[in-house]
């Protein structure tokens, strides 16, 4: 197995694990044994923890790009409809999941932004990019009339992303879906409606 298919392998097997326990919590001795790589090759990939953690947003970054760039790109959907599928989606995933977990790159914000910078800067940069993501859709539905005319396409991506991250919290206390039923009723039968 190469270098970097063997990273790839301690990363996904880790982001499972922080995704459930938390980047602290985690401890590198479990993410090597479920990763099946020997003990003493994780700093060969890592030069310490926060590296490894950068790694995992990165990772966690690239499976909501993908999943935000697959839905609000389907040109097969109206731009309002295409958002509602992008949510459904993650609507869909947390219910197989059992309402637990939340989102990744979340749990990472209020684990680590407060005393690590550099986990600041990258979220901070995941989270931005996502809300430009949900903005352009948003004009796409401005320009095809579907929303009213006065919306602000970013502050209303802003305000979406961010009650998005907060049902997502409040799910996990609950443990149930009504926070993302909330979410989707506000955001679809009521800001997003014409």
């Amino acid at each position: 197995m190469s270098a970097e298919a063997t990273k790839r392998r301690i990363v996904e097997a880790g982001a499972a694990i922080v995704h459930a326990k938390g980047f602290q919590a985690t401890g590198i001795h479990e993410v090597l044994e479920a990763s099946q790589v020997a003990k003493g090759s994780f700093y060969f990939y890592f030069r310490n923890k926060a590296a490894f953690g950068m790694a995992l947003l990165e990772y966690f970054e690239g499976f909501m790009t993908g999943r935000m760039e697959e839905f609000l790109s389907d040109v097969d959907y109206r731009p309002v409809v295409r958002l509602a599928r992008f949510f459904g989606f993650f609507h869909a995933m947390f219910e197989d999941m059992g309402y637990r977990e939340g989102c990744p790159i979340g749990n990472m914000a209020q684990e680590m932004a407060d005393n690590h910078p550099e986990f600041r800067d990258k979220i901070e940069s995941i989270l931005s990019s996502a809300q430009g993501l949900i903005a352009g859709c948003l004009r796409e539905a401005l320009e095809a009339e579907e929303v009213p005319a006065g919306l602000d396409p970013d502050e209303t991506a802003a305000f979406i992303l961010n009650s998005w991250e907060g049902a997502m919290l409040r799910m996990k206390a609950v443990g149930g879906e009504g926070p993302l039923r909330n979410f989707e009723q506000m955001v679809f039968g009521t800001i997003l409606r014409t």
